[in-house]
């Protein structure tokens, strides 16, 4: 039967074409504000071809296939050599490529001019939009160069290869490559986040240590070098541990399996085991924690990145969606209905845009005080807002949200991922705890943050006198630690949608997240709120 003859029932009308063919970073316009904002006006060319990229067909489409054909684990070669190789489907290096090409990896490093952070925090957030697996080795690598600073040897040798603009794939000596990717190995089975208790043994040998242990996660093994901890003489210990070594021997780096994860399908995370394997001090023993600490910093606002991208994504999708599905006689961006749901999940993806450029702007002005506790308090609360905005913008699409050939699936699975990745959500509302109860100047940092919004909306200087008591109040503190860190988060983001969101969004967000008028289900902004606007701001433009 050719295509002429199938019947009419076949005939598919009412559904929204792909959403492809948009530049993701412009058709974002707090993410291109917030740029301009923060002194990175001259990144905008570079973000508005890599976003043109990412919206294309071809884009999407290595987004799907790294997706659903994921990395394989290769143990031993066919004459029974080990090997521990991965092999990841030819998308993954595409996506990989234009990723390191980008500088998404090192930009900052290579070019520490003003707001280069804030640059590279939204290329990594415009690029992560189309998939965000890859992404990892990516963040890794441009964590580990501040971590190397503990060592000039160890930075002169590796942050030259860590910092090219080269993606070059393949176990080979490190002298030989002309880039080169890191990862990090902390965590083991007996302990998860409680690094302490790791039991890999490092035994001095001469120049180096030999390290012998199980980490139980380690992502993106064919990384080139990795960031690891174990038990030296005098304590937990920070090592750097290449894969093959300097003579071009490989190093004993036994892969015993890659997790299969929920989410995160493209991304390769491993159990490797170590055998008497070879790596190098980075920092004093016994004081790995501290060292390592730098990259982990590092990272944990990549998960912010991570997370707000992936919520502009779910925003897109579903405003997308409505604005050509039509349901009981109108499009469905037309119901009041939809567009209140629309409208506060727009809410939610403009309030961690601000916050994670504001973040990235802090790293740039090495605003360590504010950093110290502005960081976790972001980590905790945007990583778990992604879950709930992937849920509900799914529902928007209905039951093609709910099936794999749509992205929405994809997404929905990724979403609990930052959450968990650098300290899960009691680790990161533990840790603002210690920043108050240790570091009097962070926050003192965050309320000056906070005060520049003074005055400017009832309900956000009423949000933050409670505030003020709450901290204050040491009783029962910790099992507060959760309210108490919302709280800092929404007090936050408010302050500065007040200072920088148009009139309609800042108020909408005072209404609703500070003022009391929230229900506990995305679409229960007030009456009063413009959500036409709201959702005409968030809303891809596509051609």
């Amino acid at each position: 039967m050719t295509v002429q003859d199938t019947p009419g029932t076949h005939l598919v009308t009412n559904q929204p074409p792909p959403l492809t063919g948009y530049d993701v970073f412009g058709s974002d316009p707090a993410l291109v504000e917030g740029v301009r904002r923060h002194d990175a006006a001259w990144a905008v060319d570079a973000l508005t071809s890599l976003g043109e990229r990412a919206g294309t067909d071809e884009a999407q489409e290595w987004g799907r296939l790294a997706n659903d054909n994921p990395p394989k684990l290769r143990t031993l070669d066919r004459y029974g050599n080990r090997v521990d190789e991965v092999e990841f489907h030819p998308s993954w290096h595409r996506l990989m490529e234009v990723a390191v090409g980008a500088g998404l990896h090192a930009s900052p490093w290579v070019d520490p001019r003003p707001g280069a952070h804030v640059a590279r925090a939204a290329g990594f957030s415009v690029w992560s939009q189309v998939e965000g697996g890859h992404g990892c080795p990516i963040s890794m690598t441009h964590a580990a160069v501040p971590a190397l600073r503990a060592d000039k040897a160890l930075y002169d040798e590796w942050v030259p290869r860590l910092t090219s603009y080269v993606y070059d794939f393949g176990l080979r000596p490190p002298a030989s490559k002309q880039g080169c990717l890191a990862g990090m190995g902390m965590t083991e089975k007996q302990g998860g986040s409680d690094v302490r208790t790791n039991t890999t043994v490092a035994r001095p040998s001469g120049d180096h240590y030999l390290l012998t242990g199980h980490k139980w996660f380690t992502s993106a093994p064919m990384c080139d070098v990795f960031l690891v901890l174990a038990q030296a003489p005098e304590g937990l210990t920070c090592f750097v541990l290449p894969r093959v070594l300097p003579d071009g021997t490989r190093n004993p780096f036994r892969i015993q399996r890659l997790k299969d994860k929920l989410g995160n399908r493209s991304n390769a995370s491993s159990e490797p085991e170590f055998l008497d394997t070879v790596a190098w001090r980075l920092g004093d023993e016994g004081r790995g924690v501290r060292t390592i600490i730098e990259m982990v910093m590092m990272t944990r606002l990549d998960c912010v990145i991570g997370s707000t991208a992936l919520m502009r994504a779910c925003v897109s999708q579903a405003t997308h969606h409505a604005r050509h599905r039509q349901a009981f006689g109108d499009y469905l961006v037309d119901k009041p209905l939809m567009r209140n749901v629309l409208a506060d999940l727009a809410l939610e993806s403009e309030a961690a845009t601000a916050l994670m450029v504001r973040l990235a702007a802090a790293v740039d002005a090495e605003e360590a005080a504010f950093k110290r506790i502005a960081l976790a308090v972001g980590k905790y609360w945007v990583s778990k807002r992604g879950p709930s905005v992937a849920a509900e913008a799914l529902e928007c699409l209905g039951g093609n949200g709910y099936v794999e050939d749509f992205p929405m699936a994809r997404l929905y699975r990724e979403a609990p991922l930052n959450s968990i990745w650098e300290g899960s959500g009691n680790v990161n509302a533990l840790d603002v705890l210690r920043a108050l109860g240790r570091e009097p100047s962070a926050w003192e940092a965050f309320r000056a943050e906070v005060a520049l919004a003074r005055g400017a909306d009832r309900r956000l200087d009423a949000s933050y006198d409670a505030l003020e008591q709450a901290v204050a109040d040491p009783s029962d503190i910790e099992v507060r630690a959760r309210r108490l860190v919302e709280q800092m988060a929404l007090v936050l983001q408010g302050s500065l949608l007040v200072r920088f969101a148009p009139p309609e969004v800042a108020d909408a967000f005072c209404a609703s997240r500070l003022g009391g008028d929230w229900g506990t289900a995305f679409g229960t902004l007030p009456p009063s709120v413009d959500t036409r606007a709201i959702v005409e701001r968030a809303t891809p433009k596509v051609g």
